[in-house]
């Protein structure tokens, strides 16, 4: 454990990698997004989104703040980074993401 992480890095790792979870992250990556985008972009519920993404939400990878009376998500891509950098297979699985994106689109 590296300083002050208080979450289970392996844990998180595989919540970064998870399908629901890491299709929300692609959408954040660009800039915060308010919860009517996010809900009407992935077809899920509000609560559904907050329910995936508890754990990085938990550790403040991802926060949600009310602005008015919309909530709008952000991702800290500073802590992403971090653990991501810190993390090979990470680094192996987000190249393959990003080379299988390219052959995708």
């Amino acid at each position: 454990m590296g300083m002050g992480e208080s979450y289970d890095k392996q844990k998180m790792m595989e919540t970064l990698v998870d399908p629901d979870v890491s299709s929300i992250l692609a959408e954040l990556e660009g800039g915060e997004k308010d919860a009517a985008y996010l809900t009407a972009k992935l077809q899920l519920s509000l609560d559904q989104i907050k329910n995936i993404l508890s754990y990085v939400v938990e550790h403040q990878f991802v926060v949600i703040y009310q602005n008015d009376d919309k909530a709008i998500f952000k991702v800290d891509l500073n802590k992403l980074n971090k653990i991501m950098e810190n993390d090979d297979n990470f680094k192996n699985v987000v190249d393959g993401l990003t080379e299988l994106d390219q052959f995708l689109n």
